[in-house]
């Protein structure tokens, strides 16, 4: 295991001499041990992204304040509670339903909560998110929510294979953004652009992401 915390170190320090200054870098925790994500913080990790509500809790409850903690993963609506308390950015909005929900939730904390929206960029049916020409009239109606505050949006992209086939998806993302910061929208603060994982990460960083999601790179083989 020690030989493993230190490559987690070494891939860090690899990673973060990879991306430009101003790129920041989510470590996605998916079945990673509480050891293998201290180690990541001992080595400039500062935002950890997680899939699963309640994976994430544990972890959560004994890191704390010492990391931010994103949302990445499909959200059901039985845990957003849960996730309003404990998470610092909620990545996957991709329904009115689910951005009302969690406003109600934050309301009730007084928590302003920041959220991207999630774009199904590929228009794929197997994967979550906001189809590219639906994302501007949810994101209007999110502007009314008093809680949330829209700092971005989100994509996935294909997982595997030649990275280069993940550039059309982050470049109709970034349309989307560019679309949606001109517009200029009361509680929208276009700042955040996620995109892009171990395989893709910098297609994606050329293409205009500001926050890569990487998981296997960082922390090794699962």
């Amino acid at each position: 295991m020690n030989s493993q915390i230190n490559n987690i170190g070494e891939s860090i320090k690899r990673i973060l001499e990879s991306i430009p200054p101003g790129v920041l870098l989510l470590a996605a925790a998916k079945t990673r041990t509480l050891e293998e994500v201290e180690a990541a913080i001992q080595s400039g990790v500062t935002d950890f992204g997680y899939n699963y509500v309640q994976e994430a809790l544990p972890i959560i409850q004994t890191i704390g304040n010492r990391a931010k903690w994103h949302m990445i993963g499909h959200l059901q609506q039985n845990k957003v509670k849960i996730a309003v308390e404990h998470f610092d950015m909620i990545e996957t909005v991709d329904s009115w339903r689910l951005a009302q929900s969690l406003d109600r939730y934050c309301a009730n904390l007084q928590k302003k909560m920041p959220v991207l929206v999630e774009v199904n960029s590929g228009h794929e049916v197997s994967k979550t998110g906001v189809l590219p020409e639906a994302v501007d009239e949810l994101i209007m109606q999110m502007s009314s929510l008093k809680y949330l505050c829209v700092e971005g949006l989100m994509t996935m992209g294909p997982r595997f294979g030649d990275p280069e086939d993940s550039r059309p998806y982050f470049k109709a993302t970034r349309e989307v953004f560019e679309r949606i910061a001109a517009r200029n929208l009361p509680n929208v603060e276009m700042q955040f652009l996620s995109m892009g994982m171990s395989n893709s990460y910098q297609i994606a960083i050329e293409e205009g992401a500001n926050i890569v999601r990487i998981g296997t790179k960082l922390f090794g083989d699962r």
